[in-house]
């Protein structure tokens, strides 16, 4: 159902569960994400499929759908020959899969629109490094218009997430900004570093004191460096801490294949929670299964703030 409380009113309350890992759903079910555009060419193809993949994760207990919006922008369609208000459409599209699985559900079911950055838009595994070359100016002129067009769809929050460096994170807080909708961020990091290389302290520092950030965390890491930076973020900022790392398999972007063994373990959320977090989940190849064990222990912990 609809929510009838902001998100941020429902962290100061309980923890809240996020999703998983949507294009790993996506395949479950069959679909070929074999494109530049990854999950977001379904937006067009067949949105059936991610409003499928939404409903899974509601099944699986998701207090929180992230929108499949991670890889679209004006101009990977563009590249596609989509023309730009279209793309607008199929942004706005992405909303909607989303609040409609979460409108079907008999809870509260609140729609985040993913903000990826702009190296998922070149489709090479930049997100993953950060540093493109281009200033905090650059990168915020990217970054406006498709955060325009998802507020505009009406999500109770924006996702920005998978941010490999302070740069981006400045680009996009600044390009936030007047959007009338809240915002967590979320760095992608290795160890106590952002993936570009910057302390954490330094990165989560940034979102400190602005009141339209409602969450700060980590994402798409390995679920051991989340650790250190659930702590990291709740000392440095003084919000609730959104975790969502992937399986601790690694994206090969050289193959387009996840090398490695799966790390993830649900039982980490009742360190998560004693540390400071409030929004948790997965990402990448974490599946319902894991979000249904994982909703199931942060009920069990009761949600409560420590001490």
């Amino acid at each position: 159902m609809k929510p009838g409380r902001t998100l941020a009113a429902a962290l100061a309350e309980a923890v809240v569960v996020l999703d998983g890992g949507l294009s790993n759903q996506l395949e479950a079910q069959g679909c070929d994400l074999s494109d530049d555009l990854w999950s977001a060419r379904l937006l067009a193809d067949d949105p059936r499929q991610i409003e499928a993949a939404h409903t899974a994760y509601v099944r699986a207990g998701a207090q929180v759908l992230i929108t499949s919006s991670y890889q679209a922008t004006f101009e990977g369609f563009a590249r596609r020959g989509v023309a730009r208000e279209q793309a607008a459409e199929l942004l706005a599209r992405s909303v909607d899969l989303a609040r409609s699985a979460g409108d079907a559900a008999q809870r509260e079911v609140w729609v985040a629109a993913s903000v990826g950055p702009y190296g998922a838009m070149l489709a090479d595994g930049s997100e993953y490094r950060g540093r493109y070359g281009l200033s905090v100016p650059e990168l915020e002129r990217f970054h406006r218009p498709r955060i325009e067009a998802l507020a505009a769809a009406g999500p109770d929050v924006l996702a920005l997430e998978t941010v490999p460096d302070t740069d981006e994170a400045e680009a996009l807080l600044r390009a936030v900004e007047g959007c009338g909708v809240p915002v967590w961020l979320s760095y992608s990091i290795v160890g106590e570093r952002t993936r570009a290389g910057q302390e954490l302290m330094a990165a989560f520092a940034l979102a400190a004191g602005r009141e339209q950030v409602i969450a700060v965390g980590v994402n798409c890491c390995e679920p051991g460096d989340a650790d250190r930076a659930v702590e990291l973020a709740a000392a440095v900022t003084g919000k609730p801490v959104v975790v969502y790392p992937n399986s601790g398999e690694r994206w090969d972007a050289a193959q387009g294949a996840w090398r490695g063994g799966v790390t993830y373990d649900p039982a980490r959320v009742r360190d998560w929670l004693a540390s400071g977090a409030r929004l948790v989940g997965g990402c990448c190849r974490v599946g319902p299964g894991q979000i249904e064990e994982l909703a199931a222990l942060a009920t069990s912990a009761g949600g409560e703030r420590p001490g």
